[in-house]
């Protein structure tokens, strides 16, 4: 495992539309907004998923009437599809198979990803999710593409 505290990790893509299917039922679906892949770490807690969540609200990655990435989310009403997925924190610097050390245990992930969630739908924002543990398919179509990969401040 790494050497430094684990941190919320956030794939990030900005959408024309995204759903998620669980045994071939549409679990969630969105129009123009973000697709948010999230992957809770061991050392996470509420204070590092809060940051998550305004951090994704507020980031300006939508453009503006310059064309300039200066509106966020929040600022053009766009829904949210927020998954988790705990293979964002795989270890891939040994052999040819992943480690998930750096994903949180399902017990303490699913509770944090669901504060995260509800942090998100507080700001206001229309917010769907897959189903968490469960296999998936997403599908989306991304915009620009504009895809960003962030994690939350380390200590």
């Amino acid at each position: 495992m790494a050497n430094y505290p684990s941190i919320m990790i956030l794939l990030i893509q900005r959408v024309l539309r995204a759903e998620v299917r669980v045994d071939g039922a549409v679990r969630g679906q969105v129009k123009a907004g973000l697709l948010i892949l999230g992957c809770v770490e061991p050392d996470d807690d509420e204070s590092r998923v809060d940051t998550a969540a305004r951090k994704a609200a507020e980031l300006r990655i939508f453009e503006d009437s310059n064309g300039k990435m200066n509106l966020s989310c929040l600022d053009v009403t766009g829904e949210i599809l927020a998954v988790s997925q705990f293979t964002l924190g795989a270890d891939l610097s040994r052999g040819r198979r992943p480690g998930f050390e750096g994903a949180a245990r399902p017990e303490k992930a699913e509770p944090l990803f669901k504060r995260f969630v509800e942090n998100l739908r507080a700001q206001g924002l229309h917010v769907e999710t897959g189903v968490f543990g469960a296999t998936m398919q997403v599908e989306l179509v991304n915009d620009g593409p504009a895809t960003f990969w962030w994690r939350t401040p380390r200590p």
